[in-house]
């Protein structure tokens, strides 16, 4: 059988870089040599493929926990193939997608339906949130623990029809889920008080900024603090979305290491690079729910991702057309589109010396599999599937509308200038992306967890 030589990379995994080769057969990574200098070596097989990485980087590709590719229902916006193309563009090679589709993913033919149609159009790896509501407890304690990630839960922050807020429901779900929970909190009553007030204040003339202060740090510290307090009455395993403010982080407990923490927390991109300063240029394009709050939770949030109080980074990839990011503050919907721009981000942190590969390797590829149990992802070892971003970290380039491939087309990062690029994507041992284009010809797997 041909296989796959990347040789002389840099490779980032497990708290360390060292130069080495990769064997790739029969889509795992079946053999890591370390060496100490570039050297070259001929192919015993003229259908192998050789890739000589010198001067680039290879890291583990990166999980997302959390995406929003608005298939079925939505696909105006976006659809499970053009996201899972700006995944892997990304570097993402595996992403969890979460339940407030149309129909809303509450039962398991609705979620089996979405596998079906990841399975057809997705070139990235895949799983997909169950969704909570008041009604439908049974189905969520009925799921099979190792094919689906998790359970979602909008508690006191009303998404569709998957508000949960009966006390006896949560309780049911925190005392005998059998997979992480992961849960939406901002608290329903301080925003909508909120709202009302800013509403009756500007009526059609709302400046973007009100955002930050209609969901405010109140509203978010009050909901995590209650689910925190319901995750340790019941022993849970609970995982905090999209954390945005300090407040917050004085709820978590950073002294154990992940494999044994039963709260863990992520963080968004858009947290950590834009603050409520930017909503004068920005706009509707980082409109986004939790809201973007001032600087010093920005740099707390940072903070938070060093000492380990937060966990992983996913992106909240949630899409709208350009069209509806363009309405007032009020009618336009929430959603930052970043799933393709999140890594080169968090990139650009290190070419300002502010976190090392290794610690963001750490947060967007080995953390996400840890924290989720994924069998064999997240990490460049032997046996384990072979998921790898190989990255030029000495190419400038900038985001513009011609290099987007998100459906929507928009990116509130554009103008940005990168500093380092991805030049190969492969999944399940398969190169999907190389040089801005792509191989459609394979796709991805559905995602199975060590549970």
């Amino acid at each position: 059988m041909p296989k796959t030589f990347i040789i002389n990379a840099n490779i980032v995994n497990e708290e360390e870089i060292f130069l080495g080769d990769i064997t790739i057969g029969d889509g795992i990574i079946s053999k890591i040599d370390r060496k100490e200098n570039f050297s070259y070596f001929p192919s015993q097989n003229s259908s192998n493929i050789i890739i000589d990485a010198k001067g680039k980087y290879l890291i583990p590709g990166a999980i997302d926990c959390h995406v929003h590719f608005r298939e079925p229902g939505l696909t105006h916006k976006a659809d499970i193939y053009s996201e899972s193309r700006a995944a892997v563009a990304g570097g993402i090679t595996s992403f969890m997608e979460m339940p407030n589709t149309i129909p809303n993913a509450t039962n398991i033919q609705i979620l089996e339906e979405k596998y079906k149609l990841a399975s057809e159009k997705s070139i990235a790896n895949y799983s997909f949130f169950i969704g909570g509501s008041n009604n439908n407890v049974n189905e969520l304690l009925s799921i099979n623990k190792k094919k689906i990630c998790g359970i979602k839960l909008f508690m006191g922050a009303s998404t569709g029809n998957m508000l949960t807020d009966q006390i006896d429901v949560l309780e049911n779900i925190f005392s005998k889920s059998s997979v992480p929970i992961a849960v939406h909190c901002e608290d329903e009553e301080i925003i909508n008080k909120n709202t009302s007030v800013y509403k009756e204040k500007f009526e059609n003339n709302a400046p973007f900024s009100i955002h930050a202060e209609i969901r405010n740090e109140d509203a978010c510290y009050k909901s995590t603090k209650f689910a925190i307090e319901l995750a340790k009455k019941y022993n849970a395993r609970l995982h905090i979305t999209h954390v945005s403010t300090a407040a917050e982080l004085q709820l978590i407990d950073n002294s154990t290491s992940l494999n044994k923490k039963k709260i863990t927390t992520e963080v968004c991109p858009h947290y950590l690079w834009f603050d409520d300063s930017d909503y004068n240029t920005k706009k509707g394009f980082i409109k986004c729910n939790p809201s973007i709050k001032n600087s010093k939770n920005k740099i707390a949030l940072f903070e938070g991702l060093i000492n380990n109080k937060i966990d992983i980074i996913s992106t909240d990839h949630a899409p709208h057309t350009i069209e509806e990011k363009q309405q007032p503050y009020f009618p336009c919907p929430s959603g930052v589109a970043s799933i393709e721009h999140s890594l080169l981000i968090i990139l650009e942190f290190f070419h300002k010396k502010k976190i090392s590969l290794e610690k963001i390797v750490d947060k967007m590829c080995h953390s996400p599999a840890i924290c989720y149990n994924i069998a064999k992802r997240g990490f460049i070892k032997e046996g384990y599937w072979a998921d790898l971003v190989l990255l030029d970290m000495q190419t400038n380039w900038k985001v513009g509308k011609n290099n987007i491939y998100s459906k929507c087309g928009w990116s509130p990062y554009e103008e940005t200038l990168f500093n380092s690029r991805i030049t190969h994507t492969f999944v399940n041992g398969k190169l999907v992306f190389f040089e801005n284009t792509f191989n459609e010809n394979t796709k991805g797997k559905r995602l199975v967890f060590d549970r």
